[in-house]
């Protein structure tokens, strides 16, 4: 085309044309210059807009000298702990309430009684659940929680003279000094036969040879948890002051402890039996049974319910108390917690009907 407008029509004269291709030449060159006029012009306002933003609007901005840090309490990680057990948003994932919740729907003796709905996040009963109280040996839920969480199950350990540093005719394992055996079987007879031993053995070897640096590790984590109306003495459970937690407390260790398999493995065992080695290293075998009556089968289960394992625990003090995992025929997982049961026989009947409340 451009080779067709270069020759000329017959009905111009040749100083027509030549005119014409000037004034085309002087069109093209203007539209041009002004292109680049156009361009030039926004690249200005852009250059000037920059500036304003990083000379007016970004030089006030605050530096961070320390973008991260581990260990600052503003830009590093930390626990809700260090706050000292100050109400914080915490919740995700968890049953929340503030007060009771259907407290008529059963009528119970014990001091305490709950039933969480994992799944739905909901506090299908709730009865006292803030109240404080001596916890016996449910306390060991929060000893299994630091040791899964803080040490290798693998790990050998050499029980000391501290394991025997318990009350006389507790509940224990019938360790002996200077057997040798692995952290993971310590937690089975930590939980399966409640064995006050074990939990000395676990909380001395986990501790870094201290019993006491391993109760600030448990109360640092009961603080991380939330488990505000909480304070451990010992690692086992056994009747001490200022030693206490109460029925939500426990469930919220419930529901941090049940997501190590391990833990899972061992709370719905009947029985364990475990080999070892004794202080001469010759072989030696222990078989710990069940604390918990539903297991062993001396309590009856309710029918709309699978009962899955727990923790039990007793004193004088503490009364007859049983933390639960149970689910619903459908597989929905659910803790129940009762504390303070006058008797071992009234604790399972009225945990019973607690567990009546899990739609069938």
């Amino acid at each position: 085309m451009s080779k067709r407008r270069n020759i000329k029509p017959d009905y111009y004269t040749q100083r027509e044309w030549n005119r014409i291709q000037a004034r085309e030449k002087a069109q093209a060159k203007a539209s041009r210059n002004l292109v680049i006029a156009v361009i030039i012009l926004l690249l200005l306002v852009s250059l000037m807009v920059y500036a304003a933003w990083f000379f007016v609007i970004r030089s006030h901005d605050t530096g961070l000298p320390v973008a991260f840090d581990e260990s600052s309490n503003v830009f590093g990680f930390h626990t809700e702990g260090d706050r000292m057990a100050r109400a914080v948003p915490f919740a995700d994932g968890l049953c929340v309430t503030d007060s009771d919740v259907d407290a008529d729907a059963i009528f119970i003796s014990a001091t305490e009684g709950a039933l969480f709905d994992i799944n739905s996040e909901n506090v299908v009963y709730a009865k006292n659940i803030f109240e404080q109280r001596s916890p016996a040996s449910i306390t060991k839920i929060m000893t299994a929680l630091v040791a899964l969480k803080y040490a290798n199950p693998d790990d050998m350990v050499t029980v000391t003279q501290s394991a025997f540093d318990i009350e006389e005719a507790s509940s224990v394992c019938e360790l002996h000094l200077g057997d040798r055996l692995t952290l993971k079987q310590l937690l089975y007879g930590l939980l399966i036969a409640s064995g006050n031993d074990a939990a000395q053995m676990i909380a001395e070897y986990v501790g870094g040879g201290s019993i006491s640096n391993f109760v600030d590790m448990m109360n640092k984590e009961a603080l991380a948890l939330g488990a505000t109306h909480t304070h451990f003495m010992n690692p086992h459970g056994l009747t001490q002051n200022d030693h206490y937690t109460c029925a939500y407390d426990i469930y919220l260790m419930l529901n941090a402890a049940m997501k190590y398999d391990l833990f899972m493995d061992i709370i719905q065992r009947k029985n364990y039996y475990a080999e070892y080695t004794d202080s001469d290293g010759d072989a030696y075998a222990m078989t710990w049974e069940t604390t918990d009556h539903y297991l062993s089968g001396e309590a009856a289960v309710p029918g709309n319910v699978i009962i899955y394992g727990g923790k039990t625990g007793t004193t004088d003090d503490a009364g007859a108390c049983l933390a639960l995992i149970s689910k619903d025929l459908y597989g929905n997982p659910y803790i129940s917690v009762i504390m303070h049961s006058e008797t071992k026989e009234g604790l399972y009947t009225e945990m019973n009907q607690i567990l009546s409340l899990v739609p069938a």
